[in-house]
């Protein structure tokens, strides 16, 4: 067998790219959805409201916890401001679950709101706004460090919006880092930090990474374009650090030759089971639609899906919408279906990520939405049949697990060669979420494992997530 090898290992690999697949014949990557599930906060508080947003989502061992942004908009005349005042209030609020689903506000006594301290408020914006929180996994990272964070600055450089870091030991308390600020917006056409700016420890490359907004001319060929997205767009670019102090010169994310749209968040996150894979929901915002005449602001939004094995190049393949607006004509404005950072288990073969419904109306609330666990995207094949062969690739193991779910009717069968030895399966069927792969005689993987090797899969009726060796 001749080319280079994909050195796999025993790493979990999803299907989410065409990173592993050489060649398909009656199979196609396919995107899927996650499930809406019950709402896990109502804004409802006085010091929540219609411009409550951004969650920022953690399993930290036997608990998760969110950070999120808690507010008001002035543009709504649904929200009680008698007290409030004219400007917007902004909060960063936090709360707590032990399964992911049944959320709490704890009382954490440390800012005064309306004369009462009996919140779960742990700053305001005149601290920061946007609190993007992250555990750091950087080895020797001091435990009063082991929470840190990125949020917009309440000071500007001019008219350029600045970033500051803050750290902490629990998660509830925070300080700023001395180096303040962190990060001034580049002095070009977008010198704002106004949306939720992305940040996370790639242990992988053994750095800090940023993801914040940008902002990019539209290509003249597309000034006429039924995106009409005029003098420019919305984009997202990215800054890397060592130390947590010192950052490059932001440069704009590779998407390769997708149409551009305006994407609006990012979401950007280590999928938690393939760390080697990077994940992003951006928020997709469609500018030149409003679906009620009487719309105080224009614009529609929803959320997107695309990944990246380097965090600069990204797959942006799935142009369709993520999670949609759906019935409820409360989610069809701007600002809506806006995924948090964050994708956690909750259950036995389930994942969880967690969006924003209902923007700039009294019933504003965030949502869980589930898939399967490594369920983002599948090798899909229908009734007619299909396969797939992947490239050459080395690993490390003597099992096959895979991850899968057919029809009654329907299997997948897989054949593995290394050129000189061929194995084969016999027709696997079911649904399962971990499911080693029996090849005929009784053979395992061990006298191939580290030989280049081609795997080839037969499919009806049938979906494949993910494969692991072990």
């Amino acid at each position: 067998m001749t080319g280079s090898a994909i050195d796999i290992s025993s790493r979990l690999e999803l299907f989410v790219d065409d990173y592993l697949i050489d060649s398909m014949a009656g199979a196609d990557l396919k995107l899927h959805k996650p499930v809406a599930r019950e709402i896990a906060l109502q804004h409802d508080r006085r010091w929540e409201g219609d411009a409550t947003w951004c969650p920022v989502i953690i399993k930290d061992g036997d608990r998760y916890r969110m950070w999120y942004r808690a507010g008001t908009d002035t543009r709504s005349a649904a929200i009680d401001r008698q007290s409030l005042g004219s400007k917007p209030f902004y909060s960063v609020a936090y709360a707590e679950s032990t399964d992911g689903i049944n959320w709490e506000r704890p009382s954490l006594g440390l800012y005064e709101f309306e004369g009462s301290t009996d919140n779960n408020i742990l700053m305001d914006s005149t601290v920061c706004h946007n609190l993007s929180v992250f555990i750091d996994g950087r080895p020797g990272t001091p435990d009063s460090e082991r929470y840190k964070a990125i949020a917009k600055g309440p000071e500007k450089v001019g008219d350029r919006s600045t970033l500051r870091g803050l750290v902490s030991d629990d998660g509830i308390h925070w300080n700023v880092v001395e180096s303040d600020p962190l990060i001034v917006a580049p002095d070009d056409n977008w010198p704002m930090f106004d949306s939720p700016n992305i940040s996370f420890w790639n242990d992988l490359e053994q750095q800090y990474e940023l993801f914040a907004r940008g902002w990019l001319p539209t290509p003249p060929q597309l000034h006429t374009d039924h995106t009409r997205l005029g003098s420019g767009y919305r984009t997202i670019r990215r800054s890397v650090s060592k130390d947590f102090v010192n950052w490059s010169d932001f440069e704009m994310i590779d998407m390769g030759d997708s149409d551009p749209e305006h994407l609006y968040t990012n979401a950007a996150t280590p999928y938690f089971r393939a760390p080697h894979i990077y994940l992003m929901f951006p928020k997709r915002f469609v500018t030149n639609r409003t679906f009620f005449e009487d719309a105080d602001a224009h614009g529609l939004s929803e959320a997107t899906f695309m990944t990246s094995r380097d965090t600069l190049h990204w797959d942006r393949r799935f142009m369709e919408g993520f999670i949609r607006p759906g019935l409820d004509p409360d989610n069809w404005n701007e600002r809506n279906m806006a995924i948090g950072t964050g994708v956690v288990p909750t259950g036995p073969g389930e994942i969880s990520l967690y969006y924003v419904e209902n923007w700039r109306h009294a019933s504003s609330r965030t949502r869980r939405g589930v898939l399967r666990t490594d369920g983002f995207v599948s090798v899909n094949a229908g009734w007619g049949g299909g396969e797939f062969v992947t490239k050459p690739f080395t690993f490390a193991g003597s099992s096959l697990v895979m991850n899968y779910s057919t029809s009654v009717v329907g299997h997948a069968r897989f054949e593995i060669d290394d050129g000189e030895t061929t194995l084969s399966s016999g027709e696997i069927f079911g649904d399962e979420i971990e499911r080693t792969v029996e090849w005929d005689g009784g053979a395992n993987l061990s006298a191939i494992a580290g030989k280049t090797v081609r795997l080839r899969v037969n499919m009806k009726e049938a979906d494949l997530y993910s494969i692991r060796f072990v």
